[in-house]
């Protein structure tokens, strides 16, 4: 199991270096916000920690970097799940709702049977990777033009969501460690520039 307290004053140095404020304990309500995203509406005792956030004037964009964590209890047994979060709210985003997330097994089944999920021609590779569903088809495959499609078949067993002004970028249930937080937050600002403006 990882120390929380040098986790934390790791948290805090990398906040430093990427110019982001370490706040630490969320404290605006975010958990809310975030409510409509599968990440976040799962499970009890949620929490938002070591969070580090940046934003520009009249909040036109805000950017979070945080660790996430959720219990799911049977009554028998409980399991506690945390995930490194990148998070960006911003009116440069116009978003269809969707979720791309790894393909498995059994959602290779669920398309046979004529459960949702939009694939590529163009890009076989990301389509065998990657479950991706919208209610808003057109949209989406407007904004996975070439690069998304090309980036996401490099970058494999990521999550990432959007809705409206919002996106969330993961790997589900995996805590990043120190070596890979910081282009995990590149990572988020690439896809961000990405979508942008679409």
């Amino acid at each position: 199991m990882w120390n929380a307290d040098f986790r934390t004053s790791q948290m805090k140095k990398l906040a430093f270096d990427l110019e982001l404020e370490f706040v630490g304990e969320e404290e605006w309500g975010l958990i809310n916000r975030l409510q409509d995203f599968k990440l976040f509406n799962q499970g009890i005792k949620k929490s938002i920690f070591n969070m580090m956030h940046k934003k520009t004037d009249f909040f036109e964009e805000q950017v979070y970097l945080f660790d996430y964590k959720y219990v799911i209890s049977t009554g028998k047994a409980t399991q506690k799940f945390y995930t490194s979060v990148f998070f960006i709210q911003s009116k440069e985003l116009g978003l269809p709702e969707f979720l791309m997330k790894p393909e498995n097994f059994f959602h290779k089944i669920g398309s046979f049977l004529g459960m949702q999920d939009i694939d590529f021609e163009e890009s076989p590779e990301f389509s065998n990777q990657y479950l991706l569903k919208s209610d808003d088809e057109y949209r989406l495959r407007k904004l996975f033009d070439e690069d998304m499609l090309k980036m996401f078949t490099v970058e494999k067993n990521w999550t990432l969501e959007g809705i409206g002004y919002f996106m969330v970028f993961y790997r589900h249930n995996y805590l990043l460690n120190m070596q890979t937080l910081e282009s995990f937050y590149k990572k988020g600002m690439t896809i961000y520039d990405f979508l942008k403006g679409r």
